[in-house]
């Protein structure tokens, strides 16, 4: 009967062990399909815009090119507008430009070649490679204007033969299509750039505030596996850091072209700036996370002012955020900001280990990160979070005072110097000199 025992605790701690693994996954799952849906909501408004701008534009091109150009299909047009709206946001201006270089070395190329080998199967193969490979060496990437380099060619090489003038309508068609596009974008239907990017921060700004909350509890209950966790989800945010530069570049596009949109630009600078302190505070995140895990791991000291220090930081992050939407001044989140790096200057008095100290260099790197977010330069940033934390530490360890003797002033001491020297000599001037012994003989 005693040998059972041991069998049936194992196998129950199986059973548990399995159980957990499950409902880890469980919640990984419904985790990941609740943000793909706040992902795609976000989204929807974005696709609702950039489908209208490519229709309008289409239906814009389509209409020019029809009385501009004269009779004739001018299929060019429109598609040239609708690839030029297309293109992600950020990228249309050099998109336009790409297009127009590609037709213009593809009808270059492909003229050249077909007045020298004339045409065929094999003539038209030699223009499309030699077309494709000095688009290549032009653009060093793939991209529009290989693309359009290597498709007018092709047009060129076949078509031209039968139907004459087939270069300067092409040519048109890509000057009317890239115009549409670029007008549909900056005058007739320009996006809003600061809702674009708030939208593109606002699962950073949340999952960072949320998880550096999170950790600070695990290591208030020296719980690891809890601050694993917290370290994995900040590990999964790559597409939001790709999707918040696609909407950074998309913006300062449109605060270029777009009149309606010019009043915009401080405040987009001011976006930009806090955007690109945000991400070096997401690393330094997973940074801290990785540290106090480890700190947990090797039981070493964790006095209550790191997860203070950790809860003041999330608290920052979200004040920031509110104050990015507002552009109000960051009163609060300086606040905040001071009291983390308090905190962590009392927790280096009263004794922490070696990935304690490296949390707590994270913590004062991420509130001077934060500083500069608000517009502070890097040398008033960091001073500030240096003397908070040396009032923070010097709370726990105040600095010894020497009991010293104070100095008489020097101007003082001079003085009765030379009193004494001058009641010497006028002593020795009364008495006269003394009198010299003579040898004895």
């Amino acid at each position: 009967m005693t040998t059972d025992r041991p069998h049936a605790d194992r196998d129950r701690s199986r059973l548990d062990a399995v159980a957990e693994r499950g409902g880890t996954a469980v919640q990984r799952v419904r985790h990941r399909g609740g943000r793909a849906g706040r992902i795609r909501a976000r989204q929807w408004e974005l696709t609702l815009v950039i489908s209208i701008q490519a229709g309008l534009a289409a239906a814009i091109a389509a209409l020019l090119a029809q009385h501009l150009l004269g009779p004739g299909s001018h299929v060019f047009a429109p598609a040239a507008a609708v690839g030029t709206i297309a293109t992600a946001i950020g990228q249309r201006a050099r998109r336009t430009f790409e297009l127009l270089g590609g037709v213009g070395l593809g009808i270059v190329i492909g003229d050249g070649l077909r007045y020298v080998l004339g045409s065929g199967p094999w003539q038209t193969g030699v223009v499309v490679a030699l077309a494709i490979a000095v688009a290549l060496l032009v653009a060093g990437k793939g991209g529009a204007l290989v693309g359009q380099a290597g498709g007018t060619a092709v047009l060129i090489a076949t078509l031209a033969p039968m139907n004459r003038g087939l270069e300067l309508p092409r040519i048109f068609d890509a000057l009317v299509g890239g115009a549409v596009g670029l007008v549909v974008v900056a005058l007739l239907l320009p996006v809003n750039p600061m809702r674009v990017l708030d939208r593109a921060a606002a699962p950073i700004f949340a999952i960072l505030s949320q998880q550096l909350g999170e950790l600070a509890e695990a290591m208030r209950d020296r719980d690891e596996d809890r601050s694993l966790k917290v370290l994995d989800r900040l590990r999964g945010t790559d597409d939001d850091l790709s999707r918040l530069h696609d909407a950074l570049s998309g913006a300062e596009e449109v605060v270029t072209i777009a009149p309606a949109r010019w009043h915009r630009r401080q405040q987009y600078h001011r976006y930009a700036r806090s955007a690109a302190q945000l991400e070096r505070l997401l690393l330094n995140s997973r940074g801290m996370a990785r540290w106090s895990t480890t700190a947990l791991q090797y039981d070493e000291p964790m006095p209550p002012e790191l997860p203070d220090a950790m809860s003041r930081l999330g608290q920052a992050v979200a004040e920031m955020r509110t104050e990015c939407q507002t552009g109000e001044d960051p009163k609060r989140m300086r606040r905040l900001v001071e009291e983390c790096a308090e905190s962590a200057g009392r927790a280096v008095a009263t004794g922490v280990g070696s990935f304690g100290e490296s949390l707590v260099t994270g913590l004062r790197t991420a509130s001077s990160d934060l500083l500069r977010a608000c517009g502070r330069e890097p040398d008033d940033a960091n001073r500030i979070v240096r003397r908070a934390a040396g009032a923070g530490e010097a709370e726990i360890h105040p600095p010894a005072r020497r009991q010293m003797r104070r100095p008489r002033p020097p101007r003082a001491a001079r003085a009765r110097r030379r009193a004494h020297v001058a009641a010497r000599v006028r002593a020795d001037s009364r008495t006269g000199p003394p009198a010299r012994e003579r040898p004895a003989r």
